[in-house]
C-alpha cells in the first residue's frame, strides 16, 4: 500500500490546478462571410495571460469557422495561444475566446448584430473591448 501511495502523490504533485487570468484587449475579424453557402469567418483575438503570479503580455490566438458551418451553432476552431507554452487549460481556453467572438459578432453581438442576413461580407474590422476570464490550468506536460 505505502508504494501506491508514494504514486498517488506524485501523480497528484504532477497535475496541479492553478488560476489563471486572461486579459482579453481586442478582436480584429480579417474576414467573414455570412448567411451564404460559403459562410465563414477567420479572425485573431489578442489577450494577456497571468499564471502563477507571472503577467505574460503580448500574445494572440486565431479563431475560425469551419466553411460551410453554421456561424450561429457549430464550434469555432480556436489555436493555442502564440507566445505561450506553460501550464493551460484548453477546453476552458475555447469557451472563453468563443464567447468573447459571439459577444462581438453575430445574433448576440454587441459589436455588428446579424439577425436575419444573408451575404454579408465582412473585413478587418476592429473591435476593442476589453474583459478578464479567469479559468482553471492544469501544470502538466499533458494540459494541452
Amino acid at each position: 500500500m505505502p508504494c501506491f501511495l508514494n504514486i498517488v502523490r506524485r501523480l497528484s504533485r504532477r497535475f496541479e490546478l492553478k488560476l489563471a487570468k486572461i486579459y482579453l484587449q481586442r478582436l480584429i475579424q480579417d474576414s467573414q462571410e455570412y448567411g451564404s453557402d460559403d459562410e465563414h469567418m477567420v479572425s485573431r483575438v489578442f489577450f494577456d495571460l497571468q499564471v502563477d503570479g507571472t503577467k505574460h503580455q503580448g500574445l494572440y490566438c486565431d479563431v475560425k469557422q469551419t466553411v460551410g458551418s453554421c456561424f450561429e451553432s457549430a464550434p469555432l476552431e480556436v489555436s493555442k495561444p502564440v507566445g505561450y507554452s506553460g501550464a493551460f487549460n484548453y477546453d476552458a481556453f475555447q469557451e472563453v475566446i468563443e464567447r468573447y467572438y459571439r459577444s462581438l459578432v453575430g445574433s448576440q453581438g454587441g459589436g455588428i448584430r446579424i439577425v436575419g442576413g444573408s451575404n454579408i461580407r465582412m473585413r478587418n474590422n476592429t473591435f476593442v473591448r476589453p474583459g478578464e476570464e479567469t479559468i482553471e490550468v492544469q501544470d502538466s506536460v499533458s494540459s494541452w
